[in-house]
């Protein structure tokens, strides 16, 4: 008997198929993400528990061996850091069957883009909020000079070169730093000619998120999604090594699509399970500048 030529198949039922919708969604996620490529990423991912503990270890020294004498050993009790997995976001929206014959293609294209955009943006968000209490808490201004409740001052190249000072005395490795600015310090940061003279990007960094060059070997990436702080609206921006903050991800970006027979249409939400923590406070200074 035969069945005829009306059959769904992975083609005519293809927005169905929640393998595209992840895919899709996890391109735009990992495209967004700035903050996040920069620090400590811990797979955490088919475990359980809500919380990882990171060992801290003291660092030693060298000693002197004297002749005809033991070693000395190197002691002192390890700390920890404990982050704890307790965000949980999602992006839903229902497609009713209408939209869905009616409208483009592209629709699916946006809403996965969008559901990347704004999960990799509230990681981002949760990431410079663990990173404003970096140095215990304590900012400098653009200039490097510590922050007072007064005008917020642009970034300079004394206050690049203060904010590295500050690393380089907690001997933070000289390797793995990043400097994150909101739109309006980078555009004077082009003012700046150390920087310009600097700058390039070769082919292979320029996949890294956001980076627009490169200052004193440290590289530099700009955010839009820096914080604003205080009644000024004045823009927060920090330079950090790679292990002063962490991100535990427990589930990635996951996307699924259920058909709802009651709202005739299709429901799609992607989520993430993450949790982000400091790891060494010495490892990154937060700053503020100028709004505008």
């Amino acid at each position: 008997m035969a069945l005829g030529s009306n059959h769904q198949t992975n083609t005519t039922a293809a927005t169905f198929i929640p393998e595209l919708w992840s895919d899709e969604t996890i391109a735009a996620y990992k495209s967004n993400l700035v903050v996040a490529n920069l620090v400590t990423r811990l797979n955490h991912k088919g475990k359980k528990g809500d919380s990882v503990h990171i060992p801290k270890p003291l660092r030693g020294s060298a000693n002197l061996k004297g002749a005809e004498s033991q070693v000395t050993l190197n002691g002192g009790t390890a700390t920890e850091a404990n982050i704890l997995i307790d965000k949980h976001y999602e992006y839903s929206v229902m497609i009713e069957d209408i939209t869905e014959v009616q409208a483009l293609s592209s629709l699916r294209k946006f809403y996965t883009d969008d559901a990347g955009f704004a999960l990799a943006k509230q990681v981002d968000t949760d990431l410079f909020t663990a990173g404003q209490a970096l140095n215990g808490g304590d900012f400098l201004d653009g200039a490097g000079i510590a922050w007072s409740s007064g005008t917020a001052a642009d970034i300079t190249d004394e206050g690049i070169r203060a904010m590295i000072l500050q690393l380089d005395n907690a001997d933070v490795p000289m390797d793995m730093r990043a400097l994150i600015i909101p739109p309006v310090a980078a555009s004077d940061l082009l003012g700046i000619s150390r920087f310009t003279e600097q700058q390039f990007i070769g082919s292979g960094d320029a996949i890294r998120t956001g980076k627009i060059g490169q200052i004193y070997g440290v590289d530099v990436f700009v955010s839009s999604n820096c914080p604003t702080t205080d009644s000024s609206a004045n823009r927060v921006g920090m330079l950090i090594h790679k292990d002063a903050l962490a991100l535990v991800e427990q589930v990635g970006v996951r996307s699924q699509t259920q058909y709802k027979q009651e709202f005739l249409g299709d429901l799609y939400t992607a989520d993430t399970i993450y949790g982000v923590g400091e790891l060494r406070d010495e490892g990154g200074v937060p700053f503020k500048v100028a709004a505008s």
